[in-house]
């Protein structure tokens, strides 16, 4: 068992359990990975990536693979329909990475249209043989993630669990809707459930955690071995310390945001702690960014519209894309908006 792996524990009673931060594209570069991690995130994994692509020595899928000493644990998440591809893959990235995960959950068209990521749910067996190559292949762990099935027939995550269990996946991850429910409808926590139940490897839950509620209610009824979080993180990078505050697992002046503000945060409206907490997260993510990958215009425009989604007059950035083309322009630009409450 690895350090950065626990066995699985027994039912939740409140105690401390890891949150992650999951895979996502377009989302989870470097500096992200970073802040999330400033901000209560346990376990970061880069986007997920083509194993082919980084067997053909493609420099952007190689881009998404870029960590920093300050990164711990480093773990990159490949996906493929190509068991040898996958293997190799992991091989490549095993030198740097601490364990490696392996996409089985991806519901997106370009990927599933090549038998990959959730769409080899389908076809368990190949499923099972991939896992089975990696692990067989490196030296380090290696974890998987996936749906409850692909949507056609029963579901059957639970008994693919079983057989990963027996080729050595050290830990799991579930979230719980189907390939062709993609993002919609509710996550069934009463299967993940099952899955917890039906191994002895650490099982992870993930579907429609979004605050400290959501993460009881979840850690209550399934008794996983941690909660992973996607699209409630989007913009929303400061969620895993509000969830860890509302748990009783952090003392909220602890939080980087509030600590750093200057005044009392209780006067604040509930739209000004909204303000100052993404400009926070805004500014130190750009930090970040300047330390290690460097300033990508492409990135801060989608993490800007993230980061000031839902709140007053948010489409104003949209005009403050249009009108600042220099990345520094862009990133103070953006720092002013949020500092407008």
């Amino acid at each position: 068992m690895s350090e950065f792996i626990l066995p699985k524990p027994g039912e939740w009673d409140g105690e401390v359990r890891p949150l992650f931060l999951a895979p996502m594209s377009g989302v989870t570069d470097l500096p992200y990975r970073l802040l999330a991690k400033e901000c209560g995130a346990d376990f970061t994994i880069t986007e997920f990536t083509n194993s082919t692509a980084l067997t053909r020595d493609a420099a952007m899928s190689w881009r998404k693979m870029e960590t920093c000493d300050d990164e711990n644990p480093f773990i990159p998440q490949i996906f493929g329909g190509v068991i040898e591809d996958m293997a190799l893959a992991a091989e490549l990235l095993e030198e740097t990475a601490d364990l490696i995960d392996l996409n089985f959950g991806c519901p997106a068209p370009k990927v599933t249209k090549i038998c990959a990521g959730a769409a080899l749910m389908g076809e368990p067996e190949n499923l099972v043989s991939m896992c089975e190559a990696v692990v067989d292949r490196v030296n380090i762990p290696v974890t998987a993630k996936m749906r409850l099935g692909t949507g056609q027939g029963n579901f059957n995550a639970k008994e693919i669990c079983q057989e990963l269990e027996n080729v050595g996946i050290q830990r799991l991850c579930v979230h719980g809707r189907t390939l062709r429910q993609r993002y919609s409808g509710v996550a069934d926590w009463d299967y993940i459930t099952e899955v917890v139940d039906a191994v002895e490897t650490p099982v992870i839950a993930n579907g429609d955690v979004v605050d400290a509620k959501t993460a009881k209610a979840c850690l209550s009824q399934t008794h996983a071995a941690g909660l992973m979080v996607g699209r409630g993180a989007i913009g929303r990078p400061a969620v895993f310390g509000e969830i860890k505050v509302g748990l009783g697992w952090m003392e909220r002046d602890d939080l980087p945001w509030i600590s750093a503000h200057d005044g009392d945060w209780d006067e604040l409206s509930y739209v000004a702690q909204q303000f100052a907490t993404r400009r926070w997260c805004w500014n130190r993510y750009i930090e970040l960014a300047r330390e290690t990958t460097g300033l990508n215009l492409k990135s801060m425009r989608g993490h800007a519209v993230s980061f000031t989604k839902g709140l007053p007059s948010a489409k104003k950035i949209r005009n403050i894309m249009h009108g600042k083309q220099s990345r520094e322009e862009f990133a103070q630009a953006t720092s002013e908006f949020l500092a407008t409450n």
